[in-house]
């Protein structure tokens, strides 16, 4: 079975051959680590992952000392382990807002990495396009998340019109991706810290939810699959997440309070399940066994009757051991077949070993 099959019957809750293994993000160096200087596309192949995931291709203005400014204004630091943080945006008051000019959607360049993509792994791998709705977007371009707080209960028509201009941009570029060939739609707003939503309830309802909604619809609407990715301890505000007709949530965050058994036995026949193998301790500072224990724990609880995908708690950042990430992946592929090992799955699923990684950062 390819890949591709793999992912799409997980995600319409039904049987593969194996659980399928997928991460949104794999950065540099862990690739490198493993396999020197190769591509992710290559990495991809030698791990053999089901899915491929793939972002819009921006052009950006190098500033020095590590900066760099995009198409949206927005200016970016490079930190030592190569990612990049926002650090301030251009839009501070109603009079920026109303100068403002996004980039266009539709630049010709826009998709050529998705394009390449889709002619190398077309049916072969699921090709994930990760987009976005309107949160985050809406945090850089002020200049932080304090400032986009303040905007909801002071200028609320602000948060709102930045919202509205940054969704049209978001949808169409999402529209432009199906039509390209993307198999699967993901959006990757984090709304939630490992406490809890990052706004009220009612914040989210107002100033988050449309926006969410909006990106659902672009995939409904094009007949392909939609994974909302989201950090952070979700309960406050997950059926409104799971009502906008999600397909599946990602990445279900244990050391956040979320355990995908709980997750999947709710939403059972409304979503497919991704990740939950603790990426912030186990995979960064665990042993072997633990890994192992951790996967076949989360197999025992998510993947009975299909419905899972199995990934990380958020991404393969350069702080993960690379030994314990190849580990995750060969015990995924020893315990993930279907029919799951029986014995495996009633020993596993009352397990609890993020218990262990929770005291050590509490």
């Amino acid at each position: 079975m390819t890949g591709y099959k793999r992912m799409m019957l997980a995600l319409q809750r039904r049987d593969p051959d194996r659980v399928p293994v997928w991460e949104l993000i794999v950065n540099q160096p862990v690739i490198s680590s493993l396999y020197g200087d190769i591509s992710y596309a290559e990495f991809v192949e030698r791990e053999d992952l089901d899915g491929i995931t793939c972002v819009e291709d921006q052009k950006t203005k190098n500033l020095g000392n590590n900066t760099y400014k995009d198409e949206w204004g927005i200016i970016w630091k490079i930190e030592p382990s190569g990612l990049s943080y926002p650090f301030d945006g251009p839009i501070k008051s109603r009079k920026d807002l109303d100068k403002y000019k996004p980039p266009d959607p539709d630049a010709p360049w826009r998709l050529r990495t998705l394009e390449d993509y889709v002619k190398r792994f077309k049916k072969e791998r699921a090709v994930v396009f990760l987009g976005h709705d309107a949160f985050e977007f809406s945090h850089y371009l002020m200049g932080g998340m304090d400032k986009l707080f303040i905007s909801y209960v002071l200028n609320p028509g602000l948060a709102k019109d930045l919202a509205e201009m940054i969704s049209a941009y978001k949808c169409r570029v999402l529209e432009n991706a199906v039509q390209v060939g993307a198999d699967i739609l993901l959006t990757g707003d984090d709304y939630a810290g490992r406490k809890g939503p990052l706004m009220s309830p009612k914040h989210f309802e107002k100033f988050v939810l449309p926006y969410l909604q909006r990106a659902v619809n672009v995939a409904k609407e094009n007949n392909v699959p939609f994974i909302k990715h989201t950090d952070g301890n979700l309960w406050k505000i997950l059926d409104m997440i799971v009502d906008t007709g999600i397909n599946a949530l990602d990445p279900i965050e244990p050391i956040a309070e979320m355990d995908i058994g709980e997750i999947k036995e709710k939403y059972k026949d409304k979503i497919c399940v991704v990740g939950n193998v603790d990426c912030g301790q186990l995979l960064p500072f665990g042993k072997k066994e633990e890994v192992e224990e951790a996967v076949k724990e989360t197999i025992a609880k998510a993947s009975p009757g299909g419905g899972h995908i199995l990934a990380s708690s958020n991404s393969i950042h350069p702080a993960v051991n690379p030994d314990n990430y190849k580990t995750m992946l060969n015990t995924a592929r020893i315990w993930g077949e279907y029919p799951l090992n029986e014995q495996m799955v009633k020993e596993y699923r009352g397990k609890n070993y993020i218990k262990r990684f929770k005291k050590e950062v509490n």
